[in-house]
């Protein structure tokens, strides 16, 4: 019965784990926050909540706060938050781990083993959290997903912060049609998006476009700190709708 249910949402195009759900007829936009705790108290409250704005914990920011910093985090929003764990290995603690510090999704590399992402999306779907895989450093995004028990919520075809300034290298767009032939996930695209890149991962059919927030003279695109961020927040949602 509950294949059923979870066959009929996909169908209706909602993405749902158990007390969070995403519907991917819906375009949202992922915030990440990649520095201190600090940066992320003075800039977070100055985001007007919204249901289409995610929040993430970024990897770097996870490695400087730990769990702390995603609590913290939920403290000042009441929204969806992503832990960006990048999980390699271990699946099951750290997926309990984020869910006890008060996320709602989580990432596992696409580059992990095929029990490990197994029981990734297994736990997630138990407690409630939005299972992510991210495809960084992937080339065939299909030939990771085929051999899973069940496809995760939503795939992550990321172009890496250190390849961002190597010519030619793109966020593989192209795999976008090819997933949603096979598999009723949400896609969502990282990797130096600004302004011009959410139009581009929009128009290729993304349901999430991840924007960085960036200090001024790192080498990487996104949102600058320096900057009005929710008021840029806002124009992305109005460039993404």
């Amino acid at each position: 019965m509950r294949d059923k249910i979870r066959h009929l949402q996909q169908q209706l195009g909602i993405v749902h784990s158990g007390s969070t759900t995403l519907d991917y007829k819906v375009r949202y936009l992922q915030i990440a926050f990649n520095y201190d705790l600090a940066l992320a108290q003075r800039l977070l409250p100055t985001i007007e909540f919204n249901e289409r704005i995610l929040i993430e914990a970024g990897t770097p920011f996870i490695k400087r706060e730990g769990m702390r910093g995603i609590q913290a985090m939920r403290a000042l929003w009441r929204g969806i938050i992503v832990a960006d764990m990048k999980t390699a290995d271990g699946a099951l603690g750290e997926v309990e781990m984020v869910k006890q510090a008060g996320a709602n999704a989580i990432t596992i590399l696409g580059s992990s083993p095929t029990e490990s992402l197994d029981l990734f999306v297994a736990r997630c779907a138990e407690l409630g959290l939005i299972s992510m895989i991210d495809m960084l450093g992937v080339c065939d995004p299909l030939a990771v997903m085929r051999p899973l028990k069940r496809p995760p919520n939503v795939v992550i075809l990321h172009r890496g912060r250190d390849e961002e300034g190597t010519r030619g290298k793109v966020i593989e767009y192209r795999h976008i049609n090819r997933i949603r032939s096979k598999y009723d996930v949400a896609i969502s695209a990282a990797g130096g998006v600004d302004l011009k890149e959410a139009r581009s991962a929009i128009f290729n059919g993304a349901n999430i476009v991840v924007a960085n927030l960036v200090q001024p003279g790192d080498q990487w695109r996104g949102i600058l700190t320096t900057d009005p961020v929710g008021e840029i927040a806002r124009k992305f949602l109005q460039t993404i709708e």
